[in-house]
């Protein structure tokens, strides 16, 4: 009977561990509307910190544009704070192309709309937390 109580007991704290230990994912949608055109790609990515907003993304992916808009989800992002940033390399060279200066010369946005001032926007105005499934919309 020893046992099996002890087995018992093993499961229970094995399920419990497994409920503790699993984290809650959620999809995030972005939507970016208001693009000059449809030419090249929309490169759009998902950071997870400070420390590597707009270095070294999360999650990225690149989309076609369709009707000056694109739509991408992104799954089983964990709870969390992100900040979402966009670009339209509109002429497909995989790059946001500059002037001497280094200022855009194509459209970029992130999310919450961020702007920058003098330089690019900031984590703390583009963050947002997710805990639940979320939609987001990036006008350029």
């Amino acid at each position: 009977m020893n046992t099996i109580i002890k087995f018992a007991v093993s499961i229970i704290i094995s399920i419990v561990s497994a409920h503790i230990n699993a984290q809650e994912v959620f999809s995030l949608t972005v939507k970016v509307e208001d693009v000059a055109n449809n030419d090249g790609k929309m490169f759009i990515a998902v950071y997870d910190s400070e420390t590597d907003f707009l270095d070294k993304s999360y999650k990225g992916v690149i989309s076609s544009i369709t009707n000056k808009s694109c739509t991408v989800t992104f799954k089983a992002i964990p709870e969390g704070t992100y900040a979402v940033s966009i670009f339209h390399d509109e002429n497909d060279n995989g790059k946001l192309d500059s002037n001497f200066v280094g200022i855009p010369k194509e459209d970029y946005g992130c999310s919450n709309n961020a702007k920058g001032f003098m330089g690019p926007p900031k984590w703390k105005d583009a963050k947002f937390d997710l805990k639940t499934n979320k939609t987001i919309t990036i006008r350029l």
